[in-house]
């Protein structure tokens, strides 16, 4: 069956045809070349977004440094000091010289990071007692942004009301940060509703008319959730206003439609970015072979890998990792090698995200024992080693049937403390043992979690409901997949 041709011309995106690889060159010769920047942690999932290359560390001269530098030098030294017997508010009194908005815009953006979002307040009531403090519009929507980062809507409307009561006047920044907070809620209409109504109030007022950001976090929101006319409404009303559509704007509407594989609506986004003259960065090259390989529709995916080549963009590792984990899914191994070797042949250095990639493909294609391969190579390195490797080698032992595997890599890790274990790892084992019905298995994983201070919570358990009620209509093909796999394990030994 012929494939649509693709909405964008030859004006920004060339697409020649074939490709030209030629041999296959297996992951774990490039396995002396691996290293670990530090990035985000993902085990199945790839990021559209660009992972930035390991360099060299920058160093500053005695008397160079950037206010901006120095801002984070005592930050950092704020955050070492602030433990458990050592509260926050007696290291801030400690350096209540050098300490001011500046340090508390960065150490909100840090304490929210590390999912300490109440100390935030206390620095915030902090801040409010010093003699240079000016009650602020940047400080308020600052702390209501971090706060609907951490699904706290209630008090990002206290901030709201407290800013107000303050005497300060709010304005377009204030108001895209009360947005971003509803929109973190899980009563996903509600918060759109609410989104809708603070939009239509921000265009009566006229120091908080919505600006192009604005605009970015609706559309966003409303792709996400499918509501593909209102996004359309959103398009009509942007171009009657004085804003103009940015790369950002088209990259958040494209990827949302690209991660739920609504490729058509994506596609006719892309043609309304390039009817605006907008080029493509690296980013909407990322999140399009990704959304095309999620959807299997190889060949384009490969036109737009062409095209990023031709183009004055360079690929990331995130776009071979995207490119490795969709031929993986498709059961295509000699393409997914085929793309591993084309990025080592071009200088890139795989990262652990990149293994991990790499381990979850083989799992795809039933090649348990090259997967294990690569684990323990990772696990021989001196780089540091990451939970999220040990979860991706559990993943592929529990997808190919062999939970007994998985339990002892678990419990060898455990006493060897090889690889760290958290939460996460509790919680992708118990939802395997639950749907290939392993209730002792269960009750040692349960045992474990409690020597090692971990109390499941009500999704943990809601998600192993989920799982249970999967395997009750997947048992009989499991069962006969079983067996075959235990040969496929035993005959690439």
């Amino acid at each position: 069956m012929a494939s649509s041709p693709l909405p964008f011309a030859s004006s920004f995106l060339q697409l020649p045809s074939k490709s030209k690889f030629t041999h296959i060159s297996t992951p774990l010769q490039a396995f002396t070349n691996y290293s670990c920047p530090s990035s985000r942690i993902r085990i199945c999932g790839v990021s559209a977004l660009p992972n930035k290359k390991p360099g060299p560390k920058k160093t500053r001269k005695k008397g160079s440094g950037s206010p901006s530098s120095e801002s984070e030098d005592l930050v950092r030294l704020l955050m070492r000091n602030f433990t458990d017997k050592q509260p926050l508010m007696h290291t801030l009194n400690k350096y209540v010289k050098f300490v001011r908005t500046e340090h508390c815009f960065l150490l909100f953006e840090e304490l929210g990071k590390s999912d300490k979002w109440p100390q935030c307040l206390e620095v915030f009531r902090w801040m409010q007692k010093q003699k240079w403090y000016i009650a602020d519009n940047g400080v308020y929507s600052k702390l209501i942004s971090v706060m609907g980062r951490k699904g706290q809507t209630r008090m990002a409307m206290w901030l709201f009301s407290e800013m107000r009561n303050s005497g300060c006047r709010p304005d377009t920044s204030v108001y895209n940060a009360l947005i971003t907070a509803h929109l973190h809620t899980r009563d996903k209409a509600k918060a759109l509703a609410k989104a809708l109504s603070y939009f239509e109030k921000m265009k009566g007022m006229e120091r908080c008319q919505p600006s192009i950001v604005t605009y970015n976090i609706l559309l966003r929101a409303f792709a996400q959730a499918k509501d593909v006319d209102q996004v359309n409404a959103f398009f009509k009303d942007l171009d009657s206003s004085i804003c103009s559509p940015d790369i950002y704007t088209f990259n958040g509407v494209m990827d949302a439609y690209g991660k739920l594989g609504m490729i058509k609506e994506m596609e006719s986004v892309l043609s309304k970015m390039k009817s605006k003259q907008i080029k493509p960065d690296i980013i909407t090259f990322n999140l399009l072979i990704d959304a095309y390989g999620r959807k299997q529709s190889f060949e384009k995916m490969e036109q737009v890998f062409k095209s990023l080549l031709q183009s004055k963009e360079k690929p990331t590792l995130s776009t071979f990792n995207s490119m490795i984990t969709n031929y993986g899914r498709a059961r295509l191994r000699e393409k997914a090698d085929l793309t591993f070797q084309k990025m080592t042949e071009m200088g890139y250095r795989p990262s652990f995200i990149t293994y991990e990639s790499v381990i979850m493909m083989y799992g795809y294609c039933d090649c348990v024992s090259r997967a294990r391969q690569i684990f323990n190579q990772i696990g021989e390195s001196e780089n540091e080693k990451k939970v999220s490797t040990l979860n991706a080698m559990l993943d592929v032992y529990c997808m190919n049937s062999l939970p007994m595997e998985a339990h002892e890599l678990f419990e060898s890790t455990r006493t060897t403390r090889t690889f760290p274990i958290n939460s996460s790892t509790y919680k992708l084992l118990y939802k395997a043992y639950t749907k290939a019905d392993m209730k002792e298995l269960m009750q040692k994983l349960l045992v474990y979690m409690d020597k090692d201070g971990i109390a499941p919570d009500k999704r943990f358990f809601l998600d192993a409901l989920g799982a249970l009620g999967s395997s009750s209509t997947g048992k009989k093909s499991t069962s006969r997949k079983s067996g075959v796999r235990k040969q496929a394990v035993t005959a690439e030994g």
